[in-house]
């Protein structure tokens, strides 16, 4: 079993979000501090280690594709990073940077282009960080499929092809909770 993040990195990370306002944006489910925690503790449930358990608390740092409220720009990655870590700010900004049309037709290939958002700039992110990616992209979806039934009616078929096609990069708990949560939605 992995181990949960120190608790002190988490403790930083969640006062942080508290002092930049997360707790009061409305998210789907409440509010963007909630959601951020529940998708820690997805990760968390999947077994995933614990810097991107950590990035998954703050995966909405820099805004993202689908969600462009940020709390800090993307020219202030040093000041994520003293909080939670280099290996975990970088996976937040990756996940940050993601430009989703660009990017996720190719994701599991392993020579797959990802476009960076922010700069446009093309590259080729090693297997660990793809699957850092698609890991994370299912906790936060899911954790929204999982809390509005209206969210999983309209997108659940297209996640669940999409996850379908990140399935080489899931763990096992992770892709049995993407069928668990999105598998009834299955058009056809």
């Amino acid at each position: 079993m992995s181990a949960s993040p120190p608790p002190d990195a988490t403790d930083r990370a969640a006062a942080l979000l508290h002092g930049l306002g997360a707790a009061e944006i409305v998210h789907p489910g409440g509010t963007l501090v909630a959601h951020l925690q529940r998708v820690r503790s997805r990760l968390a449930a999947w077994d995933a280690r614990p810097a991107l358990q950590l990035a998954g608390l703050c995966h909405a740092f820099y805004g993202t594709d689908g969600f462009p409220t940020a709390l800090l720009p993307s020219d202030r990655r040093s000041d994520l990073a003293a909080v939670i870590g280099a290996e975990a700010e970088a996976i937040v900004y990756l996940y940050a940077s993601c430009d989703r049309q660009a990017t996720y037709p190719t994701l599991a290939d392993a020579d797959g282009p990802f476009r960076d958002r922010f700069t446009g700039r093309l590259h080729t992110p090693d297997p660990r960080h793809r699957r850092d990616f698609a890991e994370l992209s299912a906790a936060n979806e899911l954790d929204l499929a999982r809390l509005d039934p209206a969210f999983r009616e309209k997108w659940g078929p297209q996640l669940l092809t999409l996850f379908t096609r990140f399935r080489p990069l899931l763990s096992e708990p992770a892709w049995s909770d993407c069928e668990a949560v999105l598998g009834g939605t299955r058009q056809g």
